[in-house]
Parts: C-alpha cells; sequence; structure tokens
C-alpha cells in the first residue's frame, strides 16, 4: 500500500473515531427525590349520596429512572422504585395502609438547545400495582392492577457531557376498586401529582 493511501486511510479512521468520541451516548441514569402529592379523591363509600370518602396519603419516595435515545430528541425512559407504604383515611380517620409499586414507561421529546438547560416533554403509561393491603383490620381490599395514563414536563441543566441536574413533574393516573366482603363499595383515586429533583449521568 502506497505511503499517501495508507495516510488517508488513517486520517479517516481518526476522523471517525474522534466523531463518535465526541457524541453523546444514548443511555440516561437519573436518580430522584419525588414528592408523590395525591389527589385524595374516591367515590362515595357506599355509593350516591353516601359522604364518606376515602384518600390516600401523599408521600416522598425515591425514584430511579433509565433514559435510551433514539435520536438527540427522541428517548424513551422506565421509571421505577421500589413498593412504597402509603396510609389510607376514611373522613379523615387512619383505617390502614396498603403498598404500591407504580413503573412508569414514557416516550420524551426533548428540545436540543445550544444552552445548558435543556427542557423535554413526555407522555406514556402507568402501571400499578397494589399490595400488603391492611385495611379495616383485613375486611376491606383493592383491586390489584391499575393502568392510567402519564403526562409529563421536565428540564435538564447540563453540568458537563456526562452530568445534569433535573427537574421533573408528572401526573399519573392510578385508580383501585374497593371491596368489602367481595362488594365494592368505593373508587379511591390518588392520581399523583409527582415533583422531582434528581442528577443524572450520561453513559
Amino acid at each position: 500500500m502506497n505511503k499517501p493511501l495508507s495516510a488517508l486511510i488513517f486520517a479517516a479512521i481518526g476522523m471517525i473515531a474522534g466523531s463518535a468520541a465526541a457524541q453523546e451516548t444514548p443511555w440516561l441514569l437519573r436518580v430522584r427525590a419525588v414528592y408523590l402529592d395525591t389527589a385524595k379523591k374516591s367515590d362515595p363509600v357506599g355509593g350516591a349520596g353516601a359522604a364518606d370518602r376515602l384518600t390516600v396519603s401523599s408521600e416522598t419516595i425515591p425514584e430511579i429512572d433509565l433514559s435510551y435515545f433514539f435520536t438527540p430528541n427522541w428517548a424513551a425512559e422506565l421509571v421505577a422504585t421500589y413498593p412504597q407504604k402509603h396510609h389510607v383515611q376514611l373522613d379523615g380517620k387512619d383505617i390502614g395502609t396498603f403498598k404500591h409499586l407504580p413503573p412508569t414507561l414514557l416516550l420524551q421529546y426533548h428540545f436540543v438547545l445550544d444552552a445548558p438547560l435543556k427542557p423535554y416533554i413526555g407522555a406514556g403509561v402507568n402501571y400499578t400495582t397494589m399490595s400488603k393491603v391492611h385495611l379495616l383490620d383485613g375486611a376491606a381490599s383493592l383491586e390489584h392492577d391499575s393502568v392510567g395514563l402519564a403526562l409529563q414536563a421536565g428540564l435538564d441543566y447540563a453540568i458537563d457531557k456526562k452530568w445534569s441536574l433535573n427537574l421533573d413533574v408528572k401526573k399519573v393516573r392510578i385508580r383501585s376498586d374497593v371491596y368489602i366482603g367481595g362488594a365494592r363499595v368505593s373508587r379511591v383515586k390518588p392520581d399523583p401529582l409527582m415533583l422531582a429533583l434528581g442528577v443524572g449521568y450520561r453513559f
């Protein structure tokens, strides 16, 4: 192989390698602290005309999520935590607890701006499972699964090419029927607003 051709090949390889190194990787890991502000809504216990209402407590929970960028603009995000405990009240009186696990999958659009502050919006689906339900000394139970829409908006602030700070807001639809003695007596509607602050790492 002659020297000019060899030099051209090595120069092309160097350009490709340099370009690949300069590009961001498609994976982004975030860890967040989330304030889960429940809507405190339910159908009246006992049906129409009844005054008693069920409410679910608001909580601060840890959250971890993993995003994959298909393009600089489009990404998919999987949000997860471990089962979280909530207190349930009936007309302001504590009647027990339950745990829920609310993984959420979102499709996001990221606005690519020539600035450290990068906003995004997203929409997807939430799947919540209820477990360890202890209501009215075991007399009441909750429907096990809930599937609902999730909406999202957020901001990433780039500290450098890998690290960022994150502010995120999600609204999630969660519903569960309430049963006593096998009969449906109400539907609880936590529908939480999730306010999150965290840190991200691009790898």
